[in-house]
């Protein structure tokens, strides 16, 4: 079985045979692998090795965006062609090095889901050991993980390409996406004229696309299967982004545990999938293993925010959760920050409950009561002693 290793803690640029951090159709294949066949693929953390155990939110403040994200690959898979289906199986997720980190951008760096109440950098560093993740920086929680790879697709086609940056070179100006930036790109050890083309045109790997990308959908842990379009020759199939667990939406964009990682990965395809099936997007079919915990307490809200009715906004909805989760939290000793950093670490539950009634879109985001030390329900008359019929 083929081992692809990683150097753990050293920045991709100074081991840029194993992958690259932009897309482009063109980028060198790291190795080949066979329908039916098995690999091992090992992958740094999002952020490039830039963060760093220590109680100091310095390296948070002066992350370089432009480095995430280090992905392994791109892989020739023998006999896939544009228009097939590329079939992936996660068989197995670790550590590779059993720290993990999360943490808040500044609003100035990036910022995240709620940026314009939290604009101020914070960090948690996780101990990742076996099945759990503990953190010094938000004690009393002990999470259980549903490790899986933020970061998965195929290489784009050049007119796939090119489209992405003629969509999103129109949001530019409005700062609502980012261009093609050159100055860290890695594409496995170009140099030269050729690398100064393709880094010119290279797409960045923040957004998802149709060809997958930065999707952190934490139900793709392991035992899913993955069905990809193939846009080019070969697949060229790449991953990284790994988490050790990650909240429905992961509202701080730095919000998942990051981790560098292992994963155990299987490939197959579909001869003209594409066509066949009618994708032209990733679907999946997630694990069946998650995190049994049977106690949730679910916060509600709606598309009003700050005396502003929006008509049906998902987003609002789901912000307004948010932010009435966080302030219940900090009934029982966690600071907003902390509480903020929770809801995109611990594998919260997002839903969107009602799109139809206007004005009004309501979601909802459910916290796992397990993951904490002390009882954060609250409390009746008669102290909910039963509950259920349970002794509480």
């Amino acid at each position: 079985m083929q081992h692809i290793k990683i150097k753990p803690g050293v920045p991709l640029a100074e081991q840029a045979e194993l992958g690259h951090n932009r897309w482009h159709p063109d980028i060198p294949f790291l190795t080949t692998v066979k329908p039916g066949e098995e690999i091992l693929l090992e992958s740094l953390d999002f952020l490039d090795a830039q963060i760093q155990d220590t109680d100091s939110v310095d390296d948070i403040i002066n992350v370089d965006l432009t480095r995430a994200h280090p992905l392994t690959g791109p892989f020739y898979v023998e006999g896939a062609e544009a228009g097939d289906l590329l079939v992936i199986d996660l068989l197995d997720i670790k550590p590779v090095t059993p720290i993990g980190f999360s943490g808040v951008f500044a609003k100035e760096n990036g910022g995240g889901f709620l940026a314009d109440y939290f604009p101020d950098a914070d960090k948690a560093i996780w101990d990742l050991k076996g099945l759990y993740a503990t953190s010094r920086h938000i004690p009393g929680v002990r999470i259980a993980g549903l490790t899986h790879p933020g970061l998965m697709g195929c290489l784009p086609s050049m007119d796939l390409l090119k489209e992405w940056n003629r969509r999103e070179g129109l949001l530019v100006p409005k700062g609502q996406a980012n261009p093609p930036d050159p100055r860290t790109a890695v594409l496995r050890g170009l140099k030269g004229a050729e690398f100064d083309r393709m880094a010119a045109e290279a797409a960045r790997t923040v957004p998802p696309r149709e060809h997958g990308g930065n999707t952190d959908i934490k139900d793709l842990s392991a035992g899913s299967r993955i069905f990809f379009p193939v846009y080019v020759d070969g697949a060229g199939f790449s991953m990284g982004d790994l988490h050790f667990s990650q909240g429905d939406g992961e509202i701080g964009f730095c919000g998942a545990i990051e981790m560098d990682g292992v994963t155990r990965v299987g490939f197959d395809l579909i001869k003209g999938g594409m066509a066949k099936y009618n994708i032209d997007a990733p679907i999946f079919i997630p694990s069946p293993v998650k995190p049994n915990y049977d106690e949730w307490l679910t916060f509600e809200g709606i598309s009003v925010e700050n005396g502003v009715n929006y008509y049906l906004d998902a987003s609002v909805a789901y912000r307004q959760a948010c932010l009435k989760a966080i302030k219940y939290l900090e009934n029982f000793g966690f600071t907003g920050s902390q509480a903020y950093m929770l809801l995109t670490a611990a594998p919260v539950e997002g839903r969107i409950g009602g799109i139809v009634d206007i004005p009004n879109c309501a979601c909802t985001v459910s916290l796992p009561t397990g993951i904490f030390e002390q009882d954060i329900l609250p409390k009746g008359m008669l102290n909910d002693k039963k509950f259920w019929g349970h002794e509480r």
